[in-house]
C-alpha cells in the first residue's frame, strides 16, 4: 500500500518467472503463488486497516465474458474475513428490479464502515451486455452513461474508496478459454447462451466498452485497464495497483492471551445416537 507521506509501496515488482512449458510468455504457477503470498499478507494489513478506520472500500471489476473477473476477485478475498469483504455478483433483475432507478438494486451490496465490497460486474452491465444485447433501449444506455459519473462522485464524496478495473482480453484467448469451459464439467455452469453469443460480437463490445470508458472514466472515479491475456500476471498486477493506492499504515494487532488450558485437552463425546461419520 502506499504511504500516507508519499512513499513506495512495500510490494515490489519480483521477477515474472520462466514461462510455464507450452505457453510462451505465461506465468507458471508456482511463480504465481510465490508472488501471491505476500500480497495476500498486505491485503489482510489493508482490511485491519479498514475495519480500524471505518473506512469503505468498493471494487468494480468488469471485462468481457472470460476475462477473469472472478479469479481475480477469488485471489482477493480468500484470505480475508467473509464477514468483512463480500463478493457482489447479482444474476438478472427481477421484474419489480427493472421497474426501479437503475442503481437502485447496487446500493444495499454496498459497504458499511470497515467492509469491502468487491463487485463481479456492477452498475456497468447496462453500459455493456445490456447494450450489446438489446436488452435496454438506446435511450436507457445514454442515461446511464450521463447518471453514472454522477452516482459514483456521491459515493466517493460520502467517503467510499472507489476503484474501477477493466480486464482486457484478446479474442484468440477468449476462444480458448470458452473452449476450455465446453470441456471442462467444472467449469461448464461458466458457460450461458449469452456468452456464446459475446463470440459473434466481440467488435461490438468492444464499440460499447469504448463509449463506456469515455463518459465515465473521471478525476473522481478513474478507470485502470489491466491486460488478463495472461491471467496470473493480470491478477498480480491488479492486487499490486490496488494497494499501491491505499495507504500504507500499519495497524498493531489486538493483543490476545492464549495462557495454557491448565488440564488435559478433552476427547470430544456424544451422549446422544449420534455420531460422527467414518473417515475413509
Amino acid at each position: 500500500m502506499a504511504s500516507k507521506s508519499g512513499g513506495k509501496s512495500k510490494t515490489r515488482e519480483k521477477p515474472q518467472g520462466k514461462p510455464k512449458a507450452g505457453a510462451p510468455g505465461q506465468l507458471s504457477k508456482s511463480d504465481y503463488l510465490e508472488q501471491l503470498a505476500p500480497l495476500h499478507l498486505e491485503l489482510n494489513a489493508m482490511a485491519h486497516w479498514l475495519q480500524h478506520q471505518g473506512q469503505r472500500l468498493v471494487v468494480v471489476v468488469e471485462g468481457r465474458d472470460t476475462a477473469g473477473k472472478g479469479g481475480v476477485i477469488s485471489a482477493i478475498s480468500e484470505t480475508l474475513n467473509p464477514r468483512q469483504c463480500h463478493t457482489v455478483a447479482l444474476g438478472k433483475p427481477s421484474d419489480r428490479e427493472r421497474g426501479e432507478w437503475y442503481f437502485q438494486r447496487y446500493v444495499p451490496h454496498l459497504p458499511a464502515a470497515g467492509e469491502i465490497a468487491l463487485f463481479d460486474r456492477s452498475w456497468y452491465n447496462r453500459a455493456g451486455v445490456e447494450t450489446v444485447m438489446g436488452f435496454c433501449t438506446p435511450q436507457q444506455t445514454q442515461a446511464f452513461l450521463k447518471q453514472a459519473p454522477v452516482f459514483e462522485k456521491l459515493l466517493v464524496d460520502d467517503g467510499i474508496l472507489l476503484f474501477k478495473y477493466w480486464l482486457t482480453v484478446d479474442q484468440e484467448q477468449q476462444e480458448t478459454r470458452f473452449a476450455e469451459r465446453l470441456a471442462d464439467p467444472l467449469k461448464r455452469w461458466k458457460l450461458s447462451p449469452i456468452d456464446l453469443e459475446a463470440r459473434r460480437l466481440y467488435k461490438e463490445y468492444g464499440e460499447a466498452r469504448d463509449q463506456m470508458l469515455a463518459a465515465t472514466h473521471s478525476r473522481h472515479a478513474p478507470w485502470t485497464l489491466v491486460d488478463f491475456n495472461d491471467q496470473r500476471r493480470g491478477r498480480l498486477a491488479l492486487i499490486r495497483n490496488l494497494l499501491a493506492r491505499l495507504p500504507d499504515v500499519a495497524v498493531p494487532p489486538t493483543k490476545l492471551r492464549f495462557p495454557p488450558l491448565g488440564h488435559k485437552p478433552l476427547v470430544e463425546t456424544f451422549g446422544g445416537k449420534l455420531r460422527p461419520i467414518k473417515l475413509g
